[in-house]
């Protein structure tokens, strides 16, 4: 049986990748490392706070033709 299920994990310590990668070698289960890393804290908090910003009314509204001048 086949399935298309993703599972995501997020260890915190080698010990548990090392766990991980272990556990998925003995049950035959296909599986990549990635060592890709996480957005920056800093910037994830910027984006959260101007989504906020815009929701409590802080945001500004531009039209196409200001956007365009804009490149201009």
């Amino acid at each position: 049986m086949k399935t298309q299920d993703v599972l995501i994990a997020h260890p915190t310590t080698e010990k548990q990748v090392n766990l991980l990668t272990a556990l998925l070698k003995e049950l035959n289960i296909k599986f990549e490392l990635s060592k890709e890393k996480p957005y920056d804290s800093a910037s994830v908090a910027k984006i959260q706070k101007a989504r906020q910003d815009y929701k409590e009314g802080k945001g500004k509204v531009y039209t196409s033709e200001q956007l365009n001048a804009l490149w201009k």
